[in-house]
């Protein structure tokens, strides 16, 4: 927009001069009269443009102003400028910077999978995803001390630098399974040390694969496995021993009700029962002689002495 501007004014001194050299020529006088009204709305227009700067959503804009970097900053939407600056837009949204073995998932084609050491001395192969964002107010200072490639100057390396330094401060094992989440934890500490004062703010670090050499990894599932039937075998053990003396209590609830049904029968109470089940017997329509035997006072009889 400012080499319009410029553009626009060279116009102006040409038509100047020509106006001098031909101020005996009325048609050409009308004419470059007309050019030079010309050449002034085309100013006038050039810097209402180079006035209004659209930022988009997510995004901030920094002026500069003859290499200068100011210290303001454009939020989204429409906004007025001196015409003579040019403004850098900056992303403000999260972004997510992946380093894979896998082809064309990362930013870098190609294996871009961290090769680090763990502190027992394997070599290990990390997949990860940072997530982070463009600090709005630190925007300025950004271009002025790191610039719009702050990716590559400080996100990168540092993530990468962060992943060795700490892998060595954990075994192969660990890293793997059961302190997984604590080695995130302190890579995620230690970005946080080298983002600080760069106007750069970490969100996540995502681990999203661990290689490890095919017999240690082996070694490690087979450790899991045993680990896994060893509660197994607790989890068993324990429903056992409840079986066994839920028996035990249903046991020995028998053994009482036994005892108070012994206590509480009379040969009497029996007597009477049997006569009840008798009774029963000659009433029922499938049954047309019953035979019992029976005392001198026709009482049936009932041994209860067996």
């Amino acid at each position: 927009m400012i080499t319009l501007i410029i553009f626009f004014i060279i116009v102006l001194i040409v038509l100047f001069l020509v106006r001098k050299n031909l101020q005996d020529n009325k048609n050409a006088e009308k004419v470059i009269g007309l050019l030079r009204v010309l050449a002034l709305i085309g100013i006038v227009v050039a810097i209402l443009f180079a006035s209004i700067v659209q930022i988009g959503p997510g995004q901030v804009g920094v002026p500069i102003l003859f290499g200068s970097v100011q210290d303001n900053v454009l939020r989204s939407g429409l906004n007025i400028v001196n015409p003579l600056v040019e403004v850098e837009k900056l992303d403000i949204k999260t972004q997510a910077y992946t380093m894979s073995g896998v082809k064309d998932e990362g930013q870098v084609k190609g294996d871009d999978a961290i090769l680090t050491l763990s502190s027992d001395g394997l070599t290990l192969k990390l997949d990860v995803t940072v997530w982070f964002k463009v600090s709005e107010s630190e925007a300025p200072q950004i271009l002025r001390t790191i610039g719009a490639d702050y990716i590559e100057k400080i996100v990168r390396p540092a993530t990468r630098t962060s992943l060795r330094d700490v892998s060595v401060q954990y075994t192969a094992t660990d890293i793997y399974s059961s302190k997984r989440d604590d080695f995130i934890k302190e890579i995620s500490k230690n970005l946080e040390t080298s983002f600080q004062g760069r106007g750069i703010i970490l969100e996540k670090v995502l681990l999203r694969n661990i290689e490890l050499p095919e017999k240690v990894k082996e070694a490690i599932d087979e450790k899991i496995s045993a680990e896994q039937r060893a509660q197994q075998m607790v989890y068993v053990l324990q429903k056992e021993k409840q079986e066994a003396e839920r028996k035990q209590v249903e046991a020995r609830g028998v053994s009482e009700a036994q005892k108070i049904i012994s206590s509480s029968i009379s040969p009497q109470y029996l007597q009477w029962k049997y006569i009840e089940a008798l009774k029963e017997l000659m009433t029922s329509k499938n049954n047309t002689i019953v035979i019992t035997p029976y005392d001198q006072k026709l009482t049936p009889l009932l041994n209860l002495n067996k």
